[in-house]
Protein backbone atom coordinates (compact mmCIF):
# COMPACT_ATOMS: atom_id res chain seq x y z
CA UNK A 1 0.00 0.00 0.00
CA UNK A 2 2.66 2.55 1.02
CA UNK A 3 6.42 2.47 0.80
CA UNK A 4 6.69 3.77 4.38
CA UNK A 5 5.35 2.46 7.67
CA UNK A 6 3.43 -0.82 7.78
CA UNK A 7 0.23 0.09 9.62
CA UNK A 8 -0.94 -2.59 12.07
CA UNK A 9 -4.61 -3.05 11.21
CA UNK A 10 -5.02 -5.70 13.93
CA UNK A 11 -7.36 -8.67 14.01
CA UNK A 12 -10.43 -6.76 12.82
CA UNK A 13 -8.60 -5.04 9.95
CA UNK A 14 -9.28 -1.55 11.28
CA UNK A 15 -7.36 1.22 13.01
CA UNK A 16 -8.74 4.34 14.70
CA UNK A 17 -8.05 7.62 12.95
CA UNK A 18 -8.31 11.01 14.59
CA UNK A 19 -9.16 13.88 12.25
CA UNK A 20 -7.57 17.13 13.37
CA UNK A 21 -7.77 20.57 11.78
CA UNK A 22 -4.35 21.13 10.19
CA UNK A 23 -4.35 24.86 10.99
CA UNK A 24 -6.03 25.22 14.39
CA UNK A 25 -5.24 21.82 15.91
CA UNK A 26 -8.92 21.32 16.82
CA UNK A 27 -9.84 17.64 17.12
CA UNK A 28 -12.76 17.11 14.77
CA UNK A 29 -13.69 13.43 14.94
CA UNK A 30 -12.58 9.85 15.41
CA UNK A 31 -13.45 7.12 12.94
CA UNK A 32 -12.03 3.81 11.77
CA UNK A 33 -9.88 3.12 8.73
CA UNK A 34 -9.42 -0.09 6.77
CA UNK A 35 -6.50 -0.72 4.41
CA UNK A 36 -8.76 0.21 1.47
CA UNK A 37 -9.84 3.44 3.20
CA UNK A 38 -6.23 4.44 3.82
CA UNK A 39 -5.32 3.64 0.23
CA UNK A 40 -8.25 5.73 -1.08
CA UNK A 41 -7.27 8.59 1.24
CA UNK A 42 -3.68 8.58 0.04
CA UNK A 43 -4.69 8.27 -3.63
CA UNK A 44 -7.37 10.99 -3.64
CA UNK A 45 -6.21 13.42 -0.95
CA UNK A 46 -9.71 13.28 0.58
CA UNK A 47 -10.45 11.51 3.88
CA UNK A 48 -11.96 8.02 3.59
CA UNK A 49 -13.07 5.88 6.51
CA UNK A 50 -14.69 2.51 7.17
CA UNK A 51 -18.17 2.43 8.66
CA UNK A 52 -18.48 -0.39 11.16
CA UNK A 53 -22.27 0.04 11.40
CA UNK A 54 -22.80 -0.01 7.61
CA UNK A 55 -19.87 -2.35 6.94
CA UNK A 56 -18.59 -0.22 4.06
CA UNK A 57 -15.95 2.22 2.92
CA UNK A 58 -17.08 5.87 2.92
CA UNK A 59 -15.70 9.16 1.72
CA UNK A 60 -16.12 11.95 4.25
CA UNK A 61 -18.45 14.59 2.85
CA UNK A 62 -19.66 12.66 -0.20
CA UNK A 63 -23.29 13.14 0.91
CA UNK A 64 -23.02 16.38 2.88
CA UNK A 65 -20.34 18.18 0.89
CA UNK A 66 -18.45 18.68 4.16
CA UNK A 67 -15.21 17.14 2.99
CA UNK A 68 -11.85 16.71 4.65
CA UNK A 69 -8.93 17.49 2.36
CA UNK A 70 -5.85 15.70 3.62
CA UNK A 71 -2.92 17.88 4.58
CA UNK A 72 -0.90 14.97 6.03
CA UNK A 73 -1.41 11.45 7.39
CA UNK A 74 0.59 10.48 10.46
CA UNK A 75 0.93 7.19 12.30
CA UNK A 76 1.56 6.73 16.02
CA UNK A 77 4.57 5.04 17.60
CA UNK A 78 2.90 1.60 17.63
CA UNK A 79 1.66 2.01 14.03
CA UNK A 80 -1.88 1.16 15.17
CA UNK A 81 -3.52 4.62 15.13
CA UNK A 82 -3.65 7.27 12.43
CA UNK A 83 -3.85 11.04 12.59
CA UNK A 84 -5.44 12.77 9.62
CA UNK A 85 -4.42 16.44 9.50
CA UNK A 86 -7.18 17.96 7.41
CA UNK A 87 -8.69 21.08 5.95
CA UNK A 88 -12.33 20.72 7.01
CA UNK A 89 -15.03 22.08 4.72
CA UNK A 90 -18.13 22.80 6.82
CA UNK A 91 -18.87 20.57 9.80
CA UNK A 92 -17.19 17.30 10.65
CA UNK A 93 -20.07 15.91 12.72
CA UNK A 94 -23.28 14.48 11.30
CA UNK A 95 -25.15 16.41 14.03
CA UNK A 96 -24.24 19.67 12.30
CA UNK A 97 -21.36 20.64 14.59
CA UNK A 98 -17.90 21.61 13.45
CA UNK A 99 -16.43 18.91 15.73
CA UNK A 100 -17.92 15.68 17.08
CA UNK A 101 -16.56 16.77 20.46
CA UNK A 102 -19.13 19.53 21.02
CA UNK A 103 -20.20 18.72 24.60
CA UNK A 104 -18.60 18.00 27.95
CA UNK A 105 -19.28 14.89 30.03
CA UNK A 106 -21.44 17.13 32.24
CA UNK A 107 -23.67 17.83 29.24
CA UNK A 108 -22.52 21.38 28.61
CA UNK A 109 -22.77 22.38 24.94
CA UNK A 110 -19.38 23.87 24.04
CA UNK A 111 -19.20 23.44 20.25
CA UNK A 112 -20.37 25.39 17.26
CA UNK A 113 -23.22 24.11 15.09
CA UNK A 114 -22.39 25.00 11.51
CA UNK A 115 -25.15 23.32 9.48
CA UNK A 116 -28.65 21.85 9.80
CA UNK A 117 -28.37 18.06 9.42
CA UNK A 118 -32.06 17.72 8.48
CA UNK A 119 -31.46 19.94 5.45
CA UNK A 120 -28.34 18.01 4.43
CA UNK A 121 -29.35 14.40 5.10
CA UNK A 122 -32.90 14.31 3.71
Amino acid sequence: MTDGIDVDFGDDGLVPAVAQDADSGEVLMLAYVSPAALEATLETGVAHYYSRSRDELWQKGKTSGHTQSIHEVRVDCDADTLLYLVDQEGGACHTGHRSCFYRTVDGEHVGERVFDPEAVYE
